[in-house]
């Protein structure tokens, strides 16, 4: 993304991120809510990063409550930018998910 003028560099959109499931142990156990702000043009990588998740542990990343996480096991789009008021949910396999080995039905 290219940004044009002179304090576009200042720019930064506001983001909550959720965790669930086994992704809360990446996170303060009191704030598994919380409000982030990253520079325009973040991703998803950028918080994958900097919650230091392993991407073998996610199973599950929802935007706004769309699923960014298209393929059963590791297609994950971290390229995916980040939208001012974006809410992003964590999450790694639940038990009878495909993730688990159970098939989907």
């Amino acid at each position: 993304m290219t940004l044009l003028g002179h304090n576009s560099a200042d720019l930064t959109v506001s983001i909550t991120v959720r965790a669930f499931n086994s992704m809360t142990r990446f996170c303060d156990p009191e704030r598994l809510e919380r409000e982030i702000s990253y520079p325009v043009g973040a991703t998803i990588g950028d918080i994958v990063r900097d919650f230091n998740i392993p991407l073998a542990e996610l199973f599950l990343i929802l935007v706004n409550g769309r699923d960014v996480a298209p393929g059963c096991v590791g297609d994950i789009r971290l390229a995916h930018q980040l939208e001012d008021g974006d809410v992003i949910a964590l999450s790694g396999p639940v038990p009878y998910s495909f993730g688990y080995g159970a098939p989907v039905v």
